[in-house]
């Protein structure tokens, strides 16, 4: 039983993108078994939808019948069930046959606008949610289902509003929702799963910048439910939190892949296969600019884990400890001191004269600029204090990165100090005020020189990422989050 075996109950799309077609392929994509049962037969492509033929619900109760009598059935995926006679024949054999999961993705609209739901079977689905364990409605199903369920809503158009028909939807039924924000306008896709009981988890991620998303909604519930099948099949403890932020990961490479498909002239589909064709030499190989927007969809957790460290929470009001804030900032000058000659080695070995000049600014900036800062805070008499662990850790990395020689490997394990940093004071200068306990630290970190030194240091290694092999790729990555791993450490004070 290593292997998960996950069926969809979903109808077909002939372009592949979308529905049953999709659903097998991100189910292969994840390492699972797919089956699949019919629930519709589509005429469409990439730009919309010509007809539907619906085979009988007789045929459709046949196919799930024959299948359950003879295959061990993991987790069930829904998609498309188009009227309430197909949603009645889903429901009866969903209650006969208790999947351990069941994932059900409301189909009511394909990406091209057409409707794929007929309008009186909607509380027919309604009614079905609460057989499900969890469901992932894009925004205007979102806001169908609330309606059902409670009061009267219009699509939300923040994510607040979204969370709170979520909410509505969860505690009525008594199933995870999956509030998915791509419908919101915003720099970032923010999704959350709502639970039963009101808890809410958000996930931020970037948002991609393609036109391919023909078949998004199915493809992240397909593979919502075949990672959690996966991990009741090899013993792990089941964790719908986990199951979202690995989907999305997936989804996002899937996403940022998309484009070097050509299929169709509308809402193309994503590349469901990106990972698997990458390691077989085959890739649609990601730009420096895209692989870093998956770099930091990556540390998004970590991110959110350093804001919500006290020294941070504590930073930001004002209600931080003088002696403790002291000790980070005699600690952060030894750290500074060490990082100047990173960036020194950095700039000796850049590949051209504006790389050098940017990495040598900074290490000069280290000295002249931040150390006079620290001075106003360290009291005399610190100048003898040793490094810490995680100082010595941190910065033996950088050193270890620095002697390595490699260009694009030392330059990703600077680029959090830079990063991060910006990060992190984007948040800390809201609190900002001229009568702050920490004024002048938190307006460094808002200053707009650091905010354009930070895009110059991601364009460097942008740069070096379009220039780097798929090994030096890997060795960058590690190099950069291995930074990320000592940033937390550092706050974590």
């Amino acid at each position: 039983m290593s292997i998960a075996n996950v069926l969809s109950i979903a109808g077909t799309d002939p372009s592949g993108g979308a529905g049953l077609f999709a659903d097998l392929k991100s189910f292969s994509a994840l390492g699972v078994y797919g089956m699949g049962a019919i629930t519709a037969l589509t005429a469409q492509n990439t730009q919309g939808v010509a007809g539907i033929h619906r085979p009988s619900q007789t045929f459709l109760a046949q196919q799930l019948n024959v299948l359950a009598d003879d295959v061990r059935i993991d987790a069930v995926k829904t998609g498309m069930l188009f009227d309430t006679d197909i949603i009645e024949v889903v429901a009866a054999w969903l209650d006969r046959t208790n999947p351990p999961i069941v994932v059900l993705d409301p189909v009511m609209v394909a990406t091209s606008g057409d409707a794929l739901l007929q309008p009186e079977a909607e509380d027919a689905l309604t009614n079905v949610v609460s057989q499900a364990t969890v469901i992932t409605p894009n925004i205007p199903e979102l806001a169908v289902l609330a309606s059902r369920l409670g009061e009267q809503v219009s699509p939300a158009t923040t994510i607040d509003e979204a969370l709170a028909q979520a909410v509505t939807v969860a505690n009525s039924t008594g199933t995870l929702v999956v509030a998915k924000g791509g419908h919101v306008p915003g720099g970032q896709v923010v999704d959350a799963l709502v639970m039963p009981d009101g808890t809410i988890t958000q996930f931020h991620g970037p948002r991609v910048d393609t036109n391919n998303t023909h078949g998004t909604g199915c493809s992240l519930s397909s593979a919502m439910a075949a990672l959690a099948a996966k991990d009741v099949i090899d013993g792990r403890n089941l964790d719908w939190k986990a199951v979202l932020a690995r989907a999305k990961h997936w989804m996002t490479v899937s996403l940022l892949a998309a484009d070097e498909l050509s299929v169709g002239n509308g809402h193309g589909p994503i590349h469901h296969f990106a990972y698997q064709w990458a390691q077989a030499g085959t890739e649609p190989r990601l730009n420096g600019d895209q692989l870093l927007s998956l770099w930091w969809d990556r540390i998004g957790q970590l991110r959110k884990d350093i804001d919500a460290l006290d020294f941070v929470r504590a930073l930001g009001d004002g209600t931080l400890a003088q002696e403790r804030f002291i000790t980070y900032q005699i600690q952060d000058a030894l750290y500074l001191s060490t990082y100047a000659r990173v960036l020194a080695s950095a700039a000796a070995i850049a590949p051209d004269r504006s790389a050098q000049a940017f990495w040598a600014k900074g290490a000069n900036e280290c000295i002249e600029v931040e150390m006079t800062l620290h001075d106003a805070w360290i009291p005399e008499g610190s100048e003898n204090t040793p490094m810490d662990a995680v100082t010595t850790g941190y910065t033996n990395h950088l050193l270890s990165r620095a002697q390595l020689g490699h260009y694009g490997e030392l330059i990703a394990a600077i680029l959090p100090c830079y990063w991060l940093y910006q990060d992190i004071g984007d948040r800390l200068t809201a609190h900002n005020h001229p009568d702050h306990t920490f004024h002048n630290w938190l307006t460094m970190y808002g200053d707009p020189a650091f905010a354009e030194a930070t895009l110059q240091a991601k364009t460097l290694v942008v740069d070096a990422l379009d220039a780097a092999s798929d090994t030096d790729r890997k060795r960058m990555w590690e190099a950069f989050y291995e930074s990320c791993i000592w940033e937390y450490r550092f706050f974590d004070r």
